[in-house]
């Protein structure tokens, strides 16, 4: 059994899903050039780039496979049955949030969207809005979305896809910061120590 929370929480990571993808789609058309570049990826960072998928994929697919085989989710320490309201209203508050801030934060990249990273298709740099707070707000979105619906409908493969992504995203962005680096020099060096690296305090600075 799983709740309506939980219900709803697999209903806006569907439609989150949906808006990436979307967003993703327009960005490509409006910049005139591939947005996805994970298939160029190397590395950390294509297992970073699986990761990510893995993620979504689990704490999407996960649950339903949990409902449609009773005998996954009877041994699961983290399934409550659909037991757990106040969870699962906590769950769904943060999931909305962060989907909200992972769609707006990808929407005001523009032409700058990237779907993974390459040395030399870095984009201009993009500092508005959200990334007054944030080096990475759609990550900071996406991870608040997977650790909703991991409360919302708590199993492993919903913890397990938070975690995951979490890694994943830490990889990647070592990653981008080097590439970025590379492309914009002292520009984003300058943007790096005004703003941390998640949000909320400044991290460790590495090359």
């Amino acid at each position: 059994m799983m709740s309506a929370f939980g219900w709803a929480a697999l209903a806006l990571l569907f439609g989150y899903l949906a808006l990436f993808f979307w967003g993703s789609a327009v960005a490509a058309q409006a910049a005139g050039r591939p947005v996805w570049l994970f298939a160029r990826a190397t590395g950390r960072d294509r297992l970073a780039a699986f990761g990510f998928r893995a993620a979504f994929a689990l704490a999407f697919f996960g649950p339903l496979l949990w409902l449609a085989l009773p005998m996954l989710h009877k041994v699961d320490p983290f399934w409550t049955e659909g037991k757990a309201p106040i969870l699962g209203m906590i769950g769904i508050f943060i999931a909305g949030l962060g989907a909200m801030v992972a769609f707006a934060a990808q929407m005001s990249m523009g032409t700058s969207w990237r779907v993974g990273v390459v040395t030399g298709q870095t984009g201009s740099l993009v500092s508005g809005g959200l990334y007054q707070f944030s080096r990475n707000p759609t990550f900071v979105g996406q991870f608040a979305l997977l650790t909703g619906v991991a409360l919302a409908v708590p199993a492993v493969p919903t913890i397990l896809a938070a975690i995951l992504f979490l890694w994943s995203a830490t990889t990647q962005i070592r990653s981008e910061e080097g590439a970025l680096r590379e492309a914009l020099g002292p520009d984003y060096d300058r943007y790096a120590a005004s703003v941390p690296r998640w949000i909320g305090f400044h991290a460790k600075e590495t090359s």
